[in-house]
Formats: structure tokens, sequence, C-alpha cells
């Protein structure tokens, strides 16, 4: 099986190619998911990340509020270093798996995994080829603004606590840009995919 992963920055467009590898036949994995489902009650971080953050970060039902979670960890290195420490490794856990299970039910699929910090963590490593989407600062912001409600500013901020998308391109095997119309993103991503079902795994 083909080992994909799929990055790239705050709003940069990469949730919408991966929905479209995986209506060409690719299994998609997407990390952010799997971050969730480690923080569930039931899962494996659960009481890892409380012991660590306090039960303040906790909502009525028990839940962690990842919200509340992230707000104590932006802007501070080291908290979210201790976060992801606690996090990616069950994340990394959970990601291969699946990709054994894809892999022992098709031998010569695609496997995409979808993570916005692929390359800053050495992710990157474990995958046969790297596809990065990339549009510029400026739309990245302003798309930043209308999906998640978020100020100007705020959206800098987050941007600037990223490795620039100019930086991840001597990573990337393939570059989709998504700053055009939709069409050309899913065009672009077309291609792309052919591209790899040509590779011989």
């Amino acid at each position: 099986m083909l080992r994909v992963g799929l990055t790239g920055g705050l709003a940069s467009g990469k949730s919408f190619v991966a929905q479209e590898l995986a209506g060409l036949g690719c299994r998609l994995i997407r990390a952010d998911e799997l971050g969730h489902q480690v923080l569930d009650p039931q899962g494996e971080c659960y009481h890892a990340v409380i012991q660590e953050f306090g039960r303040g970060i906790l909502k009525t039902d028990g839940s962690i509020d990842r919200r509340r979670l992230a707000a104590l960890v932006f802007g501070d290195p080291e908290r979210l270093a201790r976060l992801n420490g606690i996090v990616h490794p069950a994340v990394i856990a959970r990601e291969e798996a699946l990709m054994r299970q894809y892999e022992a039910e098709d031998p010569r699929g695609i496997a995409v995994v979808e993570a916005a910090i692929l390359i800053e963590t050495g992710s990157h490593k474990r995958f046969d080829k790297l596809i990065l989407a990339v549009c510029p600062e400026d739309q990245q912001v302003q798309r930043a603004m209308a999906r998640d409600g978020m100020s100007e500013a705020e959206a800098r901020r987050r941007l600037e606590r990223q490795m620039p998308l100019r930086d991840k391109l001597r990573y990337a095997d393939y570059v989709i840009d998504t700053s055009g119309e939709k069409e050309d993103t899913l065009r672009r991503t077309r291609a792309v995919y052919e591209s790899l079902r040509s590779i011989e795994t």
C-alpha cells in the first residue's frame, strides 16, 4: 500500500483536497479526528492530559473542553510540547494501526493521512509521498475568519506559530494550489491522484 501524507497550514485547503482524494478511492485518515478520539473519556490520553493540565479543562459532563485546553497551551511552547508529547504518540499509533488494516484489505490501495503538522513533528518521514496544499497567506486568514469565526489578529497569530508554507515546499512531492476556483483545485487533486496510482507499490 502507498502511504501518503497530506499537510498544509491553517485554512490552506488540505481538508478539501482530502475529501476529493477519498472520493477518488483513497483510504483517508484524519489526524484531527484521531486527536479527538484519544482525548475522549474512554481515550488513551484522557487521564494523562487531566493529570498534566488539571480538572479545569473539563466540561460539566466530564469531557475535555478542547477550546479551553487550546487556550492553555496556545502561546506557551513548553506547555504545547508537553501536550503534544502525550497526544501525538497515541495518534500515530492509531494511524499506523489503520494503515495496517487498510493494507490487509487492499494491498495496492492508497492511504492518505491528513495532518496539520506532519513536517514539524518529523512524521512526514513515515510516508512514501507528501502532498502540500497551499494558498496565499492573506487567503488563509480570510478563510480562517469565515470558517472558524476567528478575528484577523487571531488568525495571523496562529499563522505566526506555524511553519510557513514556503518553508514546507522543499519537503513536498506534490503541491496543490487551492487559491483559485474549487474546480481548479479538484482538477489538480485528480492529477496528483493519477500520478499516485501510477506508482508501483
